[in-house]
């Protein structure tokens, strides 16, 4: 399934939303590969497993399908040009590695929709995963979004991805976890070089009011939403004790929300650990209530939160 051409296309969400109360989304990509074995201690994270095991991460969009996932995130969010080429891949190698992570998910896809019982469910969507500038410097940067470069450097670090992964082959772009106003605007400002390209834009954010950069988060997805191929705003790994106040500023935007925030659980960048409790997705009622029609989990939500919250949501 390939991407709308058109700069006129209807919300690609919209006529899903239509047939079914609420959207379920995936959960962590990451931490359930680490989970399943693999090492990602290393500055290309999840996307290190296109180069050294891309069938573990096609087993776990397969998973989450299963689960009950309507949609599936590429294994694209920390890739870039300039963070493949730090381990000696060129640029040919590297996009061709971006394209690789959405066929692994539409592959997953096209295995689920063969299994007993997928042709009675919509048929599942791919997002490609767009991550912040901070998450390809491996150093927690995409938690605060102070970066050391200018607007055109930025708008140009995401066109450069954009333009591989808008013509892919997946539904729409997630754009996630960022963290800043400004780099909002220079993604959305590369998104206009791809008309007809949907995208779906989340924030991190450091409490119930605002981004982690400063800004109020009900500012942030005003400005976000009025971009003609934002076709969803909101929140994603981010503390789910701060969701709902975050989605009720917003809930009169008219624009489909999307939240999947993490466990609740801290990650520890200087210790590269988890810290705290996991509370998985125990509030999601309330997340739907307060306006949330996407929704999912992230960092060390897996499989079987998901399954849980779509027992939950869509009973």
């Amino acid at each position: 399934m390939s991407m709308p051409t058109s700069a006129h296309k209807p919300n690609i969400l919209e006529s899903m939303l239509a047939r079914q109360a609420a959207l379920i989304l995936d959960g962590g990509l990451a931490t359930e590969l680490e989970r399943r074995g693999a090492d990602l201690n290393h500055a290309l994270w999840s996307a290190k497993m296109l180069v050294d095991n891309p069938q573990i991460i096609r087993d776990v969009h397969l998973d989450y399908l299963r689960a009950g996932a309507d949609i599936i995130t590429s294994a694209s969010y920390q890739g870039s040009r300039a963070g493949f080429e730090a381990v000696g891949l060129d640029h040919a190698q590297s996009d061709d590695l971006l394209r690789t992570s959405v066929r692994l998910a539409v592959e997953a896809r096209d295995i689920y929709m063969q299994e007993e019982g997928a042709q009675f469910r919509l048929a599942p969507l791919v997002a490609a995963s767009i991550g912040p500038y901070g998450a390809t410097l491996a150093d927690g940067s995409e938690y605060h979004g102070n970066y050391a470069i200018g607007d055109d450097a930025l708008v140009e670090f995401h066109r450069e991805r954009l333009a591989v992964l808008a013509s892919a082959g997946a539904d729409l772009l997630a754009i996630e976890t960022i963290p800043s106003l400004q780099e909002a605007q220079a993604v959305i400002s590369a998104l206009d070089h791809f008309p007809g390209t949907p995208a779906w834009l989340s924030f991190s954010c450091g409490d119930a009011l605002q981004i982690c950069h400063g800004e109020p988060f009900a500012h942030c997805a005003q400005v976000v939403s009025a971009h003609p191929q934002v076709v969803a705003v909101g929140v994603n790994c981010s503390n789910p004790d701060n969701i709902e106040p975050l989605l009720r500023s917003v809930r009169a935007l008219g624009t489909p929300l999307v939240v999947y925030p993490n466990s609740g659980e801290r990650w520890d960048a200087a210790n590269h650990c988890w810290r705290g409790r996991g509370r998985s997705l125990e509030q999601a009622e309330g997340w739907f209530a307060a306006g949330a029609r996407l929704i999912g989990g992230c960092c060390r939500v897996g499989p079987d939160a998901i399954s849980a919250l779509r027992a939950t949501l869509l009973k």
